[in-house]
């Protein structure tokens, strides 16, 4: 019975082979968020004072910011290239 097989063998591994090659090049490839800022560094940490943040202050999340940590608006570019929705994180004193 399985020398009835034998033949189709090479079509079988061709096709299997072809599928597997498309398959694994349509994965998608590992995508970094962070694309220009310290990327000598491990990690990228920033910490700074409360009193030294004034009134309010905008921070980025979308890591395309020319000012990180703070945010330039660089965001709303991105946001209509991509159909994405981030935006700043902003921090201001509480009014008394």
């Amino acid at each position: 019975m399985w020398k009835d097989w034998l033949p189709v063998l090479p079509w079988i591994g061709t096709v299997t082979a072809v599928v597997l090659a498309l398959f694994v090049t349509r994965l998608p490839a590992k995508k970094h968020v962070n694309k220009k800022i310290q990327k000598d560094c491990p990690k990228v940490v920033h910490s700074m004072d409360i009193e030294d943040l004034g009134t309010k202050t905008a921070f980025c999340r979308c890591w395309k910011s020319s000012k990180f940590p703070y945010c330039d608006g660089s965001h709303n570019e991105h946001n209509n290239e991509t159909g994405d929705n981030v935006g700043p994180l902003i921090v201001k004193r509480k009014d008394a």
